[in-house]
């Protein structure tokens, strides 16, 4: 960490202190603060602190010659320069020391009633202004507070530099011209030019410029200045993503645990400091102290993330959640993590979700509870399902129908597949949470079973000794519907799956053939030809061990390929009948049709103006009716 930008401090000493005046006067007060004895003269230090004179004269004694200070805040140093202050001696204040002091002061009453320009009016008046106006050594300051609670707070000297910081991080960027970590050098070369000296003076700083100097801060006061920082208005995002919490994480949070890496936030310089290690040297106080350290964090990053939708990266949020199942954070705190990730799970990865099960009581290797309680809070969350949970029917409305095939229910189901398909090795995962997890989003939101059918055949696979109900029970999660070609080929070969799936798989595809060949009945032989084919294929593919074992369900395949034949010939020859009739250039007519046209060209070659144009009209309907009974 960077030095302070004020003149440096003089050197603390532990001996006696004395002044012209004092030298040959003998000491005649003992200051006794923790393990280090100050011999001093009674009088510089009742003449300016209050509490130093009270305890002399209200104790009654004329030879009080020993006084204890051990709860001075600042310590021994503090103490030193106090009373080089009382002595009248020149004390060196920067920000290193100005909190000290001034807590010091406070707790000595060096106010104004005793001395004019008394300690306490100089540490303030350094303070306002000098260490307030300054970036660094308002960074410093609150640094140094942290040993100094409550007094800190109490002198408001917390706050003040929380809103200092603040005020300056919420500058323009292009009106930033003080010195932060890692901000280039000044130009010295003699070499360049006055205006590329301008220029390169004259450049914007980052955006995230102020992380790294804020990120050294203990998190209460971190989150201080965070909380002062959204009060002056500054945009989430520079709050959240990529930003001073992640920054944060990224430093303080234990890397041990993979939970963050350093190019979570493409921050170079952000290297994991205090992390949780495992040696004989660190003993079991000292990991607990730690670990309530790392929980603090942890508890305070989830309270001031910023509340809107996408102000920090779902895969961000869920690494807290798994850190916070290890830190054993607050069930509040996780729950209102868990619906802000239900905002934003589409954004998630498989890696994200491989979360380990912290729960004593569950022998699984992953928390699937937790991912069955993010899919429901998506669900929830979603304007389809609020919009349509007011419906009296048990389903999904035909709007939110429509919806479901949104790109973020597709994106879950897709994931939720894929996170299937890695937890399914796990022995101890039971089958009805793989099929409630397979089962919580709904049926639209799938466009093929693929990917389902993949985490299927992987949890048989690692759970051979299922049986032949349990199996059954797990397939029903299949839409046999959905299913590609190639599926359907690996499941017809797949002897781990129960026939009664095979089967309906087998039909579903047949189903389809014929609905493909009736679409594709005028589109040429290759299109029938290419569709028979996988039809065969599946059924030639069929394994030898079902048709041994299951010699009926063979006999209904094959029935059901003979009624599959005939249905598909009578559609070929209505087709070709169809086809015969299409080629005639005028349909054949009847003697109705041709009586009805004579008639009307007759009515057409009567003159308008004759006389005898409607008895002639009557007599030829007349003569029409009886000819044709």
């Amino acid at each position: 960490m960077w030095d302070s930008e004020s003149e440096s401090a003089v050197p603390w000493k532990k001996t006696a202190i004395k002044s012209d005046g004092f030298d040959e006067t003998p000491c005649d007060l003992l200051v006794q603060i923790g393990d280090i004895g100050f011999h001093l003269h009674k009088y510089p230090l009742i003449s300016r602190s209050g509490k130093i004179n009270r305890i002399i004269y209200e104790s009654g004694e004329t030879e009080l010659n020993k006084v204890a200070l051990h709860d001075l805040p600042g310590g021994a140093e503090a103490f030193e320069l106090a009373v080089r202050f009382c002595y009248g001696m020149e004390v060196d204040l920067n920000a290193m020391n100005i909190s000290a002091m001034r807590c010091a002061a406070e707790f000595l009453e060096m106010t104004e009633d005793l001395e004019e320009g008394n300690l306490i009016f100089k540490a303030e008046a350094f303070l306002s202004y000098v260490v307030l106006s300054s970036w660094r050594d308002s960074i410093v300051v609150l640094k140094s507070c942290e040993n100094l609670s409550p007094w800190a707070e109490n002198l408001q000297i917390v706050r003040r530099c929380s809103e200092s910081i603040a005020w300056k991080a919420c500058s323009n960027p292009k009106e930033v011209k003080w010195q932060y970590t890692g901000k280039p050098p000044r130009p010295v070369s003699n070499t360049k030019s006055m205006e590329e000296m301008e220029s390169s003076l004259k450049q914007a700083a980052p955006a995230g410029w102020w992380f790294e100097d804020v990120s050294v801060l203990r998190i209460e006061h971190f989150v201080r200045v965070i909380t002062a920082i959204k009060v002056k208005g500054m945009r989430h995002d520079l709050i959240g993503v990529k930003s001073a919490c992640v920054h944060y994480a990224i430093k303080w949070l234990p890397g041990e645990l993979g939970v963050f890496t350093a190019d979570e936030g493409a921050y170079p310089s952000a290297g994991r400091r205090h992390t949780i290690t495992a040696g004989p040297e660190i003993d079991d106080n000292d990991v607990a102290t730690r670990a309530r350290d790392q929980k603090l964090i942890v508890e305070s990053l989830i309270s001031i993330i910023p509340p809107q939708k996408d102000s920090v990266s779902c895969s961000f949020l869920l690494k807290l959640v798994r850190i916070s199942g290890f830190l054993k954070v607050a069930p509040a705190l996780v729950t209102e993590l868990e619906k802000r990730i239900g905002l934003q799970l589409d954004q998630a990865t498989v890696s994200d979700l491989i979360i380990p099960c912290y729960n004593k009581n569950d022998n699984t290797l992953y928390d699937v509870d937790l991912v069955q309680r993010l899919l429901e809070n998506f669900l929830m969350e979603q304007p389809e399902s609020r919009g349509s949970s007011s419906s009296p029917s048990s389903g999904y409305t035909e709007n939110s129908q429509i919806s479901m095939n949104s790109k973020a229910y597709i994106r879950v189901a897709r994931l939720v597949d894929s996170y299937l398909t890695e937890i399914s090795s796990d022995r101890n995962l039971s089958l009805t949470k793989f099929q409630v997890i397979a089962e919580a989003m709904p049926g639209s939101a799938r466009i093929s079973d693929d990917g389902l059918y993949r985490a299927v055949d992987s949890y048989l696979k690692a759970h051979p000794n299922l049986t032949e109900h349990e199996r059954k029970r797990l397939c029903r999660v299949l839409d046999c519907e959905k299913l590609s070609i190639d599926a359907c080929m690996h499941i017809a070969q797949n002897e781990r799956l129960p026939l009664r799936i095979v089967v309906q798989v087998l039909l579903a595809e047949m189903v389809k053939v014929t609905n493909s060949l009736t679409n594709y009945g005028g589109g040429g032989e290759s299109n029938r030809h290419a569709l028979t084919s996988n039809r065969k294929t599946l059924l030639v593919e069929t394994p030898e061990s079902f048709q041994e074992d299951w010699s009926d369900a063979k006999k209904d395949i094959n029935n059901l390929k003979f009624e599959l034949q005939t249905l598909k010939n009578n559609y070929f020859h209505l087709q070709n009948e169809l086809e015969a009739m299409q080629k005639e250039n005028k349909p054949a007519k009847s003697k109705w049709s041709i009586g009805w046209m004579k008639l009307g060209k007759t009515s057409k070659a009567m003159p308008e103006d004759d006389v005898t144009t409607e008895e002639q009209t009557k007599n030829a309907h007349r003569g029409l009716r009886y000819s044709i009974s």
